[in-house]
């Protein structure tokens, strides 16, 4: 076969080495040997000698059901072969967590990660449902994990001098050292979203980076994710 579809721009290589990988802009490769942790239903192909098992509340105790934030669960991915994941055709990001960073992230923008990670549930202080309902996976250990983010992200710094304040419904995650709460303005309300009145917006004070994505969740999308 000939023509653009089967040139090396879009023609998988095999794997080099255990692990995850960036296939393209909007898919993670994972060349499992072993076992390693999904969004359940995110996986779109694999070949090899692999098992899936959904996960709602548990493994070993671990994996908890706001881990994928608003209730998603995980699945494990066992054997040896190469799986490839991705999430509606959302831009795909891979991060590099070592021994003594800590990263947190929004549940809803987990793609998959290695199994050697540990992460625990937390939330913003005074965050219900006037605050996003906002959920986040803390994320530690040694290896690597898979993001999924609607357009290009933002990686903005904060300093000590400049908190940065974040639409809770755009808000991807924030390295360690940042301190974080809910920030209510009235002045600036009708400006964001197109809405009007009391605003609320995530404020994240201290020295670190946050990240944002571009868009904001629907009202469908936040119920469907």
């Amino acid at each position: 076969m000939k023509g653009d579809l089967f040139s090396s721009e879009h023609m998988v290589q095999p794997a080099t080495a255990p692990g995850m990988t960036v296939e393209n802009a909007k898919c993670v490769k994972y060349a499992v040997n072993g076992e390693m942790f999904a969004r359940q239903g995110a996986m779109i192909a694999y070949r090899g000698n692999l098992q899936f098992e959904r996960k709602g509340q548990g493994v070993g105790g671990m994996l908890k059901r706001a881990v994928t934030g608003e209730g998603l669960p995980l699945m494990a991915v066992r054997g040896q072969g190469e799986a490839w994941f991705a999430q509606e055709a959302q831009n795909v990001f891979v991060v590099d967590i070592d021994p003594g960073d800590e990263f947190t992230v929004n549940g809803r923008n987990v793609l998959c990660f290695d199994a050697s990670l540990s992460y625990r549930i937390a939330t913003v202080k005074g965050a219900g449902v006037a605050g996003g309902g906002l959920f986040n996976s803390v994320f530690t250990g040694h290896g690597r994990l898979g993001l999924i983010c609607e357009g290009s992200p933002l990686v903005i710094p904060v300093s000590p001098q400049y908190p940065v304040y974040v639409d809770t419904d755009a808000v991807v995650g924030w390295t360690a050292g940042l301190q974080t709460s809910l920030h209510r303005s009235q002045s600036i309300g009708s400006m964001l979203r197109g809405g009007s009145g009391e605003a609320v917006q995530l404020m994240l004070q201290g020295q670190g980076y946050v990240v944002v994505r571009p868009s904001e969740a629907t009202p469908q999308k936040a119920q469907q994710h």
